[in-house]
C-alpha cells in the first residue's frame, strides 16, 4: 500500500532555479535554498548587476499579462522601467559606479524599446497558472512530498486551437543550453496546472530586434523523468546533510562564501523575504 507523505509544510520544493543552482554546485544549493541566518532567520541572496538588471525587466513584462491586451503598450514601458530601476539602483543592484549603472540600465531600455517595437505574443491573449499566495506549484510527487513550484514569464492563449504557447524571456547574452532543464520544468507545471493543451514554446531574447525563438517541445515523460531525478538526489542530499563543493571553492558558491564571512552589505529584503546582500571589494 503507497502511502501518502503529502505535507507542504514539510515538502521539498524545487524550481527551476533551485535545480539550477544544485546542479551547478551543491554548496551554492545550500547557501541559496537550506541556510538561515540565525540572527534574521532568513535564507539570503547576493545582488549582481545581470540579476538587477533581470530583475527589473522582468517586473515590467509581468506587469503587462494582467491587463487588456489594447492597454499593454498603451503607456510607455520605459517609464515602467525607470519605476522598476529604483528598486535595485545604486548599491541595491550590486553596481560598482555610477557608469556600471548607466551601462546595465541603457540595456534594459534598449530591450523594452525592441519589446515595444516587436511586441509580437505581447499583444495576444494571455494566461496565468493557478497559483497561492502568488506562486504556482504542484505535486510532483505524493508519495515522495516533493512539491515542484515557479513562475512562467508569459503563457500566450492560442484561440484558433484551444490551445497555448510558453514563452520565456532572456535579458542575458548567452543562448540557452539545449540540456536545460528551464523548459522541461515549464512544461511539467503548464500541464499539471491548467488544462489547455501545449502547442509551442519560445525563448525571447530581448537584446535581439527580433528575438523570439521558437523551440522544439521536450516530451512530457523524458521531463517528468529527468526532474525526478535531480530531486531524488536533492532530497538525499538533504537528508545526509551532505552539500559539498567538488572545487572546494568554484565561481559560484565562493561568492555566499564571502557573505558568511562578512564580506557583504546587507540592502534589503527580496520578495520572497530573503536578506539581499551586495559584495564589498
Amino acid at each position: 500500500m503507497e502511502v501518502n507523505n503529502k505535507d507542504k509544510f514539510k515538502a521539498l520544493w524545487l524550481s527551476h532555479s533551485s535545480i539550477g543552482d544544485y546542479l551547478k554546485c551543491p554548496r551554492l544549493y545550500f547557501l541559496r535554498n537550506v541556510y538561515k541566518d540565525p540572527i534574521s532567520g532568513h535564507k539570503f541572496t547576493v545582488m549582481t548587476p545581470p540579476l538587477a538588471l533581470g530583475q527589473a525587466v522582468h517586473e515590467v513584462v509581468e506587469s503587462l499579462s494582467v491587463l487588456p491586451t489594447e492597454e499593454r503598450l498603451k503607456n510607455s514601458l520605459q517609464k515602467k522601467f525607470e519605476n522598476a530601476w529604483k528598486k535595485v539602483e545604486g548599491e541595491k543592484g550590486g553596481f560598482k559606479n555610477h557608469d556600471q549603472e548607466l551601462e546595465y540600465k541603457d540595456r534594459g531600455l534598449k530591450m523594452l524599446k525592441n519589446l515595444e517595437d516587436n511586441p509580437g505574443p505581447i499583444l495576444m491573449k494571455a494566461l496565468k497558472l493557478k497559483s497561492e499566495d502568488g506562486l504556482p506549484y504542484y505535486w510532483f510527487s505524493d508519495k515522495e512530498n516533493i512539491i515542484l513550484c515557479g513562475k512562467i514569464d508569459w503563457i500566450e492563449y492560442l484561440e484558433a486551437n484551444n490551445s497555448i504557447h510558453i514563452v520565456d524571456f532572456k535579458t542575458g547574452r548567452y543562448i540557452e543550453d539545449d540540456t536545460s532543464l528551464q523548459l522541461p520544468i515549464y512544461l511539467l507545471l503548464a500541464k499539471n496546472l491548467q488544462k489547455r493543451e501545449i502547442s509551442k514554446a519560445s525563448y525571447w531574447y530581448l537584446e535581439k530586434t527580433d528575438g523570439l525563438a521558437e523551440v522544439k517541445l521536450p516530451d512530457i515523460q523524458d521531463s517528468f523523468e529527468k526532474v525526478g531525478k535531480i530531486a531524488s538526489r536533492i532530497k538525499l542530499a538533504r537528508q545526509l546533510n551532505h552539500f559539498v563543493c567538488e572545487s572546494k571553492g568554484c565561481r559560484f558558491c565562493i561568492p555566499f562564501e564571502r557573505i558568511l564571512k562578512s564580506g557583504g552589505k546587507m540592502v534589503g529584503l527580496s520578495e520572497y523575504g530573503q536578506d539581499i546582500f551586495i559584495l564589498r571589494d
